[in-house]
């Protein structure tokens, strides 16, 4: 869902094809939003940005045609992988709420995005549980809320949405009663492998999450596009 909302986002201020596009993934995780966006934007290029040095290694084999670096953005600098203001596009997803200061990361991100540059964000919202707090969520964000820590960062916020209603904000809702039992059943997946309710479940899910509205009053994805001054 996620993917296919950036994707929508990145297209509508790229060129023809993508073409001139570069996007940096700031936190790339293991490679699947560049694996994602590859096939959805054309002719760009793409850097991913990733503490994990495992996460980088199968970024790597995931989608070889990008660059991966390992890089902790509170310490690295832009010059550090010859990216100082590089990106004509960033990307931030699900991450900032995994951090003590967000303001600072964001500021860090300014580097490597060239003036005027476009970043999208996407942050949980709504209530947090306690699987959110087991993987480590410090906080969630309103609309208001992440346009003021975008725009303490020194950004130009250009839009907000609250993405995912009805069906995200109902899976999450699953989460939430399923409370502690949750981090168990993730335990046992490692072990065991999923359960087929959990799989049917999840592909019912999949395809419930492409009727979510980009933006409503009720969205529990919070999702904003900000751009760096010139």
């Amino acid at each position: 869902m996620r993917h296919r909302i950036i994707a929508h986002l990145l297209q509508a201020t790229a060129g023809p094809a993508g073409r001139g596009l570069r996007v940096c993934d700031f936190g790339s995780g293991q490679g699947d939003m560049i694996h994602r966006l590859t096939g959805a934007l054309g002719r760009a290029e793409y850097v991913g940005l990733e503490l994990s040095t495992a996460g980088v290694e199968i970024s790597r084999r995931k989608a070889p045609h990008a660059q991966f670096h390992t890089a902790d953005l509170f310490t690295c600098t832009p010059d550090d992988f010859g990216l100082r203001e590089w990106a004509s596009h960033g990307v931030c997803s699900e991450v900032l709420e995994h951090v003590d200061d967000p303001r600072k990361l964001l500021q860090a991100m300014r580097g490597y995005l060239a003036p005027g540059g476009v970043l999208v964000v996407t942050v949980p919202g709504g209530p947090m549980s306690a699987f959110d707090r087991h993987i480590g969520h410090r906080q969630h964000f309103s609309r208001r809320s992440i346009a003021a820590l975008l725009a303490a960062a020194d950004f130009a916020v250009e839009r907000t949405c609250l993405a995912g209603f009805p069906f995200f904000n109902l899976y999450r809702l699953t989460v939430i009663a399923r409370g502690r039992r949750l981090i168990d059943d993730v335990d046992a997946h490692h072990h065991q492998g999923s359960s087929l309710l959990a799989r049917t479940v999840m592909a019912a899910y999949r395809g419930l999450f492409r009727l979510n509205l980009l933006d409503s009053p009720f969205g529990w994805q919070v999702v904003a596009v900000a751009r760096k001054p010139v």
